[in-house]
């Protein structure tokens, strides 16, 4: 089976209406009551009514993606989403699920936010040990168990999250985290200094693996390592910006600005 994601409800909506209409069977992952501040509905198909779907030119729906349906082993919780005086993080709109290039038996995640985080990053640098901040980003990057995450002030990228539900989870993580520590930031001192990097091994991770040398290094794994210390710049992986690997690009650029290791002109606008 496969799993369609929206952004919006009403994009959500749309193709439920149209799989009634066709009398196509399919099964929804529904984020109420618990996840209902960062999810929308997902419908769960089997491939054959995912072609009819398509067949029936239904294609002025906005989908974030699709990905091998897989049911969760976390049960959504019954009880409403925890309440804040002052909530910065706002309404959540996940604009992208995709397969995880660093695991592909996890899924990719980009959503974005109408509130603005930025003011919440140093504090949260304070608390979180294992985090690593990039003022010049303004950007926080750690990693939740095998999970990678960056906060942007108006976006998340969430790496080898299990599933849809998961994705719920670890957004709702989030928004809690950061509306709790911006709660109390007047008994935090701000820290704005990078204490940490992403492991190595997540670069690598992210980098094509053909070991062509292309960069000046002999492998790919040299060649992370070298990112890693700061002597090497992102775009001289040329089968990522100028091969067949395009599509590592966006997953690329996320974790090496999470080194800090950006430049001007490397990479695309965070916000």
């Amino acid at each position: 089976m496969y799993l369609a994601a929206f952004p919006k409800k009403i994009e959500y909506e749309k193709v439920r209406t149209q799989l009634d209409k066709m009398s196509l069977a399919y099964e929804v992952v529904n984020p109420e009551p618990g996840y209902r501040l960062v999810g929308i509905p997902a419908i769960a198909m089997e491939q054959e009514v995912r072609s009819r779907l398509a067949s029936n030119s239904m294609d002025d729906y906005v989908c974030s993606g699709w990905v091998e349906y897989r049911r969760a082993a976390i049960e959504i919780p019954q009880d409403a989403p925890q309440h804040f005086q002052k909530d910065i993080f706002g309404t959540v709109s996940i604009m992208v699920v995709a397969p995880c290039i660093a695991d592909q038996t996890k899924i990719r995640l980009i959503a974005h936010i109408s509130g603005d985080m930025s003011e919440v990053f140093p504090y949260i640098n304070a608390e979180m040990r294992g985090a690593c901040y990039n003022e010049n980003g303004p950007m926080i990057t750690y990693m939740d168990g095998y999970r990678m995450i960056t906060l942007y002030p108006r976006r998340i990228a969430i790496a080898k999250a299990d599933e849809i539900v998961d994705g719920w989870h670890t957004l709702e993580k989030i928004r809690c985290c950061v509306n709790d520590v911006y709660a109390r930031r007047a008994s935090i001192v701000p820290l704005y200094i990078m204490r940490k990097k992403p492991p190595a091994l997540e670069l690598y991770k992210r980098l094509p693996g053909t070991n062509c040398g292309e960069c000046g290094q002999k492998t790919c794994m040299a060649f992370a390592l070298t990112l890693w210390n700061g002597n090497a710049k992102p775009f001289l992986c040329k089968p990522i910006f100028e091969g067949k690997y395009a599509s590592l690009k966006d997953a690329y650029l996320e974790i090496c600005a999470g080194l800090g290791v950006t430049a001007d002109g490397d990479f695309p606008e965070s916000q």
